[in-house]
């Protein structure tokens, strides 16, 4: 789907109001208290966002930025998106001394405009102006003023008036001014004051400021930086994009607006009709066609964006994908949609946004919140979701990139939003088996086979399909974690190609150090490859809720032949830990003359008040320290 910050590019750009009158740019009267922890400070950076109509509007930026050392100068740089349906009117500059005396004037020929298109796009009409202004001494100030038309309505602004980390800000603003007849929809997160609205001269306004903000900090298993700052979000209720009006003021009202721009784009030639037809004949299951058709579809085509104008967000017909072999998140889920309607499967072309550690759609602010397009085969005791754009992906398997989060469905009477599956600890699995067999000297071999399932199966199934054999040995190495070790052969496959796929990877082990030597002493730590190491700092007055971003499940059975002459002469004792976040449990015991080491972490996706938190430190001190409990052998008396 067309990138979406290249639609709202510059709206999304902090904003903060400049000081009446002729404000001072001199870097000597920030105040002590913004400068304290931060890289920039922005001194006056404002926006105006003017809707004129459903299809057109302007927004005019000016921000004054001091960059106060090498680590800010990046925030110096301007960076001004447009395309087919945005135009740049203008940009204007200048450069200040620590002073704040004027030293440079921008130049056209400063401007570099440059394509901004995707690596994987054919075509695509995305662009960017970029500016670096800047001087060899700190601190020292730029100040920007730029304009920009657009036609795509699809899109209002973003207002993140802090909008990194390190970076403080003297005075924010953003104003929306709206035609007295057309209704501005806002959503106001971490806000200290709300919005202020007027009425003149037939118009609206919406006006939201913010002053001194000091830099914030993402505190240590904390939310994410884009869930902490202020933010307003904006969007229209009637908007037009190159002729095709629409309302987002709901779900239902949007997907009929993406119903228009796919109707009578899902015809297919009547071979391939027949085909499809011919292909599922024997199978009765609409699962099994749905897999049927899925993998017959990836094995025609490949993924290429091509987003011009409105294509960004209208699909390819059917027709062109089926002859070419190519298309977008868009054309290729509506040619697969077409697909299954030949073989009397419905499905439902579906928005999602993709991607991990992107913010969640907010379920109760309708608008265009998504870039992402898969498709959604509705089954009697379950929904199969297809990724199209794949060609290894799993039928039914949706994973970090569009599971656990809302998908709005197509359907003839609107749009609906719904949920992609969510992922327990126990569907992303290692599920682990070691055989050791250990010398007296303390070395030893091993065979370790490992199932990897759910978010843990991905990167080496990714590894198998672009990684070369010396590639995935190289990131064997990197990604074991034994303190010495040599992978004599190792082998990576797929056990399972199904909604739940699996991963099986078998590595033959060369073991110089498994066991350290102390006289007649051997002292083993029999938790060999799955040690966990990391605790967070401990930190007073937490103020950030505390997030657990993922869930996983960790099974490790670990066993060692003995070598002959020798006894366990201590073995620790069972533990067993439970907390919010998770839970944890190991053993060592002597069974026919081996030492077997089982071990259990389960771990949940979660979020909890601040307070919560010296918990989960306690909890993976406490896994950290059993993890690196010893067994020792003793070599019997001769």
């Amino acid at each position: 789907m067309k990138n979406w910050i290249l639609a709202v590019g510059v709206a999304v750009l902090s904003c903060t109001a400049a000081v009446a009158g002729e404000p001072s740019y001199s870097a000597l009267v920030i105040d002590a208290s913004l400068k304290k922890g931060a890289n920039a400070v922005v001194r006056a950076d404002e926006v105006t966002f003017t809707v004129h109509s459903p299809q057109s509007a302007t927004q005019k930026n000016r921000q004054v930025v001091t960059v106060l050392n090498e680590n800010g100068k990046a925030h110096a740089d301007l960076t001004v998106y447009y395309d087919k349906l945005t135009k740049v009117d203008y940009i204007k500059g200048t450069v200040y001394d620590v002073m704040g005396k004027k030293v440079k004037t921008l130049k056209a020929s400063d401007i570099t405009d440059v394509s901004a298109v995707s690596e994987s796009a054919l075509f695509e009409d995305n662009r960017v102006k970029v500016v670096r202004l800047s001087m060899p001494s700190y601190p020292y100030t730029v100040e920007y003023e730029y304009q920009t038309s657009s036609n795509n309505l699809l899109f209002y602004p973003t207002w993140l008036p802090i909008s990194a980390d390190k970076i403080s800000v003297e005075q924010a603003s953003f104003q929306v001014s709206m035609p007295a007849a057309m209704q501005l929809r806002y959503r106001e997160l971490n806000l200290p004051g709300k919005v202020e609205t007027s009425e003149a001269s037939g118009r609206k306004l919406y006006s939201w400021t913010m002053k001194n903000i000091v830099p914030l900090e993402v505190e240590p298993m904390g939310p994410s930086y884009r869930d902490i700052i202020p933010m307003v979000f904006t969007a229209p209720s009637d908007f037009e994009v190159q002729g095709y009006k629409g309302n987002m003021a709901t779900w239902s009202e949007l997907g009929k607006w993406i119903g228009q721009l796919n109707a009578g784009r899902d015809q297919l030639p009547e071979a391939t009709k027949e085909h499809i037809r011919t292909l599922t004949a024997s199978l009765k299951d609409p699962k099994a066609k749905a897999e049927a058709v899925y993998d017959y579809m990836q094995n025609k085509t490949r993924y290429v964006a091509i987003q011009l104008g409105i294509g960004g967000w209208q699909p390819f017909e059917a027709t062109t994908v089926d002859s070419k072999g190519y298309g977008d998140c868009k054309a290729l889920s509506n040619y697969t949609k077409s697909l299954l309607e030949a073989a009397g499967v419905p499905s439902y072309y579906a928005l999602i946004k993709g991607g991990d550690g992107q913010l969640p759609v907010m379920a109760d602010f309708p608008s265009s919140q998504f870039n992402h397009v898969v498709l959604c085969v509705p089954m009697a005791k379950d929904t199969l979701w297809l990724e199209c754009t794949s060609q290894t992906e799993d039928a039914g398997y949706t994973g970090t990139f569009t599971g656990d989060r809302y998908a709005l469905l197509i359907k003839p009477e609107g749009g609906v939003l719904v949920r992609t599956p969510q992922f327990t600890a126990k569907d992303n699995g290692q599920v682990r088996n070691v055989k050791v067999k250990l010398n007296a000297q303390g070395g030893g071999v091993a065979e370790a086979t490992t199932l990897f399932t759910g978010s843990q199966h991905e990167q080496r199934k990714t590894m198998t399909h672009h990684y070369s054999p010396e590639e995935q040995l190289k990131w064997l190495y990197k990604n074991t974690e034994i303190p010495a070790f040599e992978i004599k052969k190792f082998t990576l496959s797929q056990t399972e190609k199904s909604r739940s796929p699996k991963m099986k990877e078998t590595l033959h082990l060369d073991l110089p150090r498994v066991a350290s030597v102390s006289g007649k002493r051997l002292f083993i730590t029999p938790n060999l490859m799955n040690r966990w190491t990391y605790v967070p700092p401990m930190a007073e007055n937490r103020k950030q809720d505390v997030v657990w971003q993922s869930a996983f499940y960790d099974a490790d059975v670990v066993e060692y032949e003995i070598p002959a002459g020798y006894t366990a002469e201590s073995i620790p004792q069972p533990v067993k830990i439970s907390s919010l976040f998770g839970e944890y449990k190991s053993q060592v015991q002597l069974k026919d003359g081996r030492l077997v080491y089982e071990r259990e972490l389960t771990m949940h996706k979660s979020r909890h008040a601040p307070a919560k938190y010296l918990e989960l430190i306690n909890f993976l001190k406490q896994v950290s320290k059993a993890d690196q409990q010893q067994v020792v052998l003793a070599a019997n008396p001769s």
